[in-house]
Parts: structure tokens; C-alpha cells; sequence
């Protein structure tokens, strides 16, 4: 059974990742895909309506007789059709939402088509076949936003107004008055999706109050549904915002703010946090990942301006430069200079001794050269001319307590 297990499972990755590399193509085909089936699900209404309208001529030829010839089982499926063939344009967007609906709306329709109509054709294969391939690629359809969502708010208002609007006409003759019409129909189910009840129009018989009350239902469960997922979804992403520190600027105050995101700065910053010292960490786009979640980190061009005030580089106590590259350093001071505070000071890392001068030339509050300052530990511990407070006795120290 393991080896089994195993081979399937080789086969299922070989199919999704092999044969269509592009995540994108692989959407294109889902996309195509769902058009196709959304076609096979409206062609008997198409095709029955162009029978009836050739056969009754186009003078006679209206929407209600296009629906009453359809047949009670059509209209769900031409309804479900045309949301399908809407989704098939959202889900090039690869959001799950567009994923998981059209999966669930292509596992009713073949329901329906196996166990109640009792149809076996090849388009059942069809829609089976489509449904196989998006549980292949489901891992590409990960994407939540609130743009989706409101699209599939905006989708399931127009499905609800097809779907009142085709069983309207169906039961045409069931209100009073009668409905004979697609503008009466469309009438009669917003003012019923709206809940405002005019009295107007009246269903007289128990078929036509049903599906009536379904649509009130319907109408009711998308609005409050719409509502509740666009507001959940704006509190959600903001609440984010704000654990993940991108509102943080209000509290940054008298903090220490880091540039870079090389080794030495990341332990200076790992070094600033143990010791309770308040920092931003600012670093270039991709790099925010070399610190910890905890960290509050921007993400920009450091030498921005717009990304120092963001940093809150006016109300900031200390600006350290410590770029791989001394012209970064060098930029980053002068944009650090425009918009630091009166008392801020600001202090830069020099990679290349060489650089010493031409740093100084910007004047920065100080100056971090690492070989200056290892030649100097060194001389000095070689030579032995140390107290017990200088840096080197603190380094030797350190060193032979690790060494004990």
C-alpha cells in the first residue's frame, strides 16, 4: 500500500509540476477550462430557444415561451452556467475563493446530471475532467483580497438576480399579475431582494410563494454576507498592519533607527534589542527577512527620504549607517542630515579605511572604522597597553572566560 501511496503520489506531482511549469499557464488552462464547461451548461437553453424561435418565428417569439420550453431542471443549470462563466475570468487572478466555487459548482452540476437526469454524455466527462484537474493544481490558487471578495459579492448579487429573473419567467403566469416579460421579472426580484415590497406584483399559487420566499432569502443572506465579509476583511488587514508594526510610526519616538541589513548590522540590532534599546531596522525591499518578526522593520530605499521620515528619523536618537558600501553610507547621510532632528545624531560605518575623509566631508556626529578599531585592539594587546577599563581588556576577558 506505501508503495502504492508513493507512485500516486509521484504522478501527481509529476502532472503539476513538470508538463506546466508556469503557475500562470497553469490558471490560463483552469481559466479555459471553466469557459468550455460554462458553454456545455448553457447550450441546451441556447439550443432549445433557437428550436422555439425558428419553430414560432421571431414575431411570436418571447422570453417567457424561451423558458417555459426550457424545463424545470435547466434553469439551475443555466444559471450555475452563467456564474461559471464568470469565474472563469476571476480565477486568472488564482484567488481560493474563485477555486474552491467553481469546484463546488462543477460537483453539483454532476451531481444533477448522474443521479437525477440520468444523463450520461461526454460533456459529464468533461465536467468531471475539470474538476480533476483543479484539485491537481489547488496549490496555485492561494490568493485572498479584498478586491476578490468584492467581486464575488458584486457576482453573487447579478447570479441571484438571473436565477430570480429565470423562475420568474418560468412561473410568469403564477402572479398576478402575470409575468411575461424579462423587464417585469427583473423588477419583481430586486424589489423582493431589496425586501421593500411594493404589493404590485403577487404571487397567487404555493409555487410562485416559495420561490418567492427563496429569493427574499437569498437576497437577505447575500447582502448581510457581502457586508460582513468586505468590513471583516478591511478590520482584518488593518489589525495586520498593526501587529506587524506598519502603523508603529505613531510610537516611534527617541529610538535608535539601524540602515542595512548586512551581518554586522544584524547583530548590532540582535545586540540594541537584548539590551532593551528601542530600534528600527530600515533595510531594502526583500531584505526584511534577515530579522526577526519581533524587529521593527521598513522596508525602502534607505538613502529615501520619504523612507527615513517613515523611520521617524526627526524624532529618532541615534541614525547608524551601517551599509556593505561606504557611497550608500555616504548618501544615506545626506539624506539622514535633511530630515533628523536637532538633536539627533547620526553615525556611519566606514567598510574602507580609505574612505575616512571623504565621509568626513558630510560631517557626521561620528565615525565606526573596523580597521581602525581592530589595528588599534590589536596593538594595543600586543603591546600590552591596556587598563582594565579599555576595550581591549574587556575583549582579552571576554575571550578566556569563553575559553575557561
Amino acid at each position: 500500500m506505501n508503495v502504492l501511496n508513493m507512485r500516486i503520489f509521484k504522478n501527481i506531482k509529476f502532472f503539476n509540476y513538470l508538463p506546466i511549469k508556469s503557475p500562470l499557464l497553469r490558471a490560463l488552462i483552469a481559466s479555459l477550462l471553466l469557459f468550455h464547461d460554462s458553454y456545455l451548461m448553457v447550450k441546451p437553453f441556447l439550443l432549445k430557444s433557437f428550436r422555439n424561435f425558428i419553430s414560432e418565428g421571431n414575431q411570436n417569439y418571447s422570453w417567457h415561451d424561451a423558458i417555459i420550453f426550457m424545463g424545470l431542471l435547466d434553469i439551475p443549470r443555466f444559471f450555475m452556467g452563467i456564474v461559471l462563466f464568470l469565474i472563469s475570468f476571476i480565477i486568472l487572478f488564482r484567488t481560493r475563493l474563485a477555486w474552491f466555487s467553481s469546484v463546488s459548482i462543477l460537483f453539483c452540476v454532476s451531481f444533477i446530471d448522474y443521479f437525477i437526469s440520468k444523463t450520461h454524455s461526454m460533456d459529464l466527462l468533461y465536467l468531471i475532467g475539470t474538476i480533476i484537474y483543479l484539485l491537481f493544481v489547488w496549490r496555485d490558487f492561494y490568493k485572498h483580497n479584498l478586491g476578490t471578495i468584492s467581486l464575488f459579492s458584486l457576482l453573487s448579487i447579478v447570479s441571484l438576480l438571473v436565477y430570480g429573473s429565470l423562475g420568474v419567467l418560468y412561473l410568469g403566469d403564477q402572479f398576478s399579475p402575470h409575468i411575461l416579460n424579462i423587464y417585469e421579472a427583473v423588477y419583481f426580484v430586486i424589489v423582493c431582494m431589496s425586501t421593500v415590497g411594493f404589493g404590485d406584483i403577487v404571487p397567487v399559487s404555493d409555487n410562485a410563494r416559495i420561490f418567492t420566499v427563496t429569493v427574499i432569502i437569498f437576497g437577505i443572506t447575500i447582502f448581510a454576507a457581502s457586508v460582513a465579509s468586505i468590513a471583516g476583511t478591511m478590520v482584518r488587514n488593518n489589525v495586520k498592519k498593526i501587529l506587524q508594526g506598519k502603523m508603529a510610526k505613531v510610537t516611534r519616538n527617541n529610538h535608535c533607527i539601524v540602515i542595512g541589513a548586512s551581518y554586522f548590522a544584524q547583530g548590532v540590532c540582535r545586540k540594541f534589542v537584548e539590551s532593551g534599546i528601542v530600534i528600527t531596522a530600515v533595510c531594502r525591499a526583500g531584505e526584511k527577512g534577515f530579522f526577526t518578526e519581533k524587529m521593527d522593520v521598513i522596508e525602502g530605499d534607505p538613502s529615501s527620504i520619504d523612507t527615513l521620515s517613515e523611520a521617524g528619523a526627526k524624532q529618532a536618537k541615534y541614525i547608524i549607517s551601517l551599509m556593505e558600501n561606504d557611497s550608500d553610507n555616504a548618501f544615506v547621510l545626506l539624506a539622514a542630515k535633511e530630515v533628523c532632528g536637532e538633536n539627533t545624531k547620526i553615525i556611519s560605518l566606514v567598510n574602507d579605511d580609505h574612505n575616512v575623509n571623504k565621509i568626513k566631508i558630510i560631517k557626521p556626529d561620528g565615525i565606526l572604522s573596523l580597521q581602525q578599531l581592530g589595528s588599534e585592539i590589536l596593538m594595543q594587546a600586543i603591546s600590552g597597553e591596556t587598563d582594565n577599563n579599555s576595550i581591549v581588556n574587556i575583549f582579552l576577558k571576554t575571550q578566556n572566560a569563553e575559553g575557561n
